[in-house]
């Protein structure tokens, strides 16, 4: 048994699929594993983001592989699953980060906003999840399994200020699927988890941060927004063999913002 931080923690050498990988979130996850030495594919239905961070990311020790999908359909869902399962043997971390939002008033809440929320945000983690099982599986190797990281919120968790329905719903969703498939999926030796952020700058947020970025500060007991190494250190760790007998997790990282809401 070794408690060195340098086994526990490593990444190195793992192939991972991180999508919505060009910005935001995905992108803190990225460059958390390229730089420790993982081989990351990264998706976006942006496919010059997707290059153009590749390319920033180039001389890390790890790898960055740009590859153009949008996961709200199934067509280009089941091309992206095929191109992996074509390209790897095996997929050590599957990170499910692609998501969006639609702000409107309950009252005038348009189909489109329902549909389109709830196609990126939940039913793609789910088929996604389901194509890659075979090489997830097949990266397990002893105790430490292959390793889903579904990317939720803590709009899931609370009910707050913003008017976005189903974004709310669509990460309430996440959180328990997340659940049930690390249960359905244990027989596979696959370990599934949900990381629940809080606010954290990225694009989506901007807005947020124009308009209520310092009652959001004032509101969260560690009076600060996160942080990319924060986002980086809980990946590193789901990630890694630290994790390995962590599922059916949701971890909020959220600066404690949860709690007083």
């Amino acid at each position: 048994m070794s408690y060195s931080i340098d086994k526990l923690f490593s990444v190195a050498g793992r192939v991972a699929l991180v999508t919505g990988g060009s910005r935001g979130i995905g992108e803190m996850i990225t460059r958390a594993y390229v730089e420790n030495g993982a081989k990351v594919y990264i998706t976006s239905r942006n496919v010059q983001a997707c290059e153009d961070l590749a390319r920033e990311l180039k001389d890390l020790p790890g790898s960055c592989i740009p590859i153009a999908a949008d996961l709200s359909r199934m067509e280009e869902l089941e091309a992206l699953a095929e191109e992996i399962s074509r390209r790897e043997d095996r997929l050590h971390i599957l990170v499910n980060n692609a998501g969006m939002a639609w702000g409107e008033p309950i009252k005038t809440f348009p189909e489109a906003g329902w549909d389109r929320v709830m196609d990126l945000n939940v039913k793609s983690v789910f088929f996604l999840t389901q194509k890659l099982i075979p090489l997830l599986e097949a990266a397990a190797n002893g105790d430490d399994w292959g390793r889903v990281i579904n990317i939720g919120s803590i709009a899931g968790l609370h009910v707050g200020s913003l008017s976005a329905p189903s974004y709310s719903a669509s990460k309430a969703a996440v959180i328990h699927l997340s659940r049930v498939l690390a249960a359905g999926l244990a027989r596979w030796r696959i370990a599934v988890n949900c990381i629940a952020p809080g606010y954290f700058p990225t694009k989506m947020t901007d807005g947020i941060r124009e308009t209520m970025g310092d009652a959001v500060k004032e509101a969260t007991p560690m009076k600060r927004w996160g942080k990319p190494e924060d986002m980086a250190g809980l990946a590193l760790y789901l990630g890694s063999a630290a994790s390995a007998y962590t599922t059916g997790s949701v971890i909020n990282i959220d600066g404690g913002l949860e709690t007083t809401l």
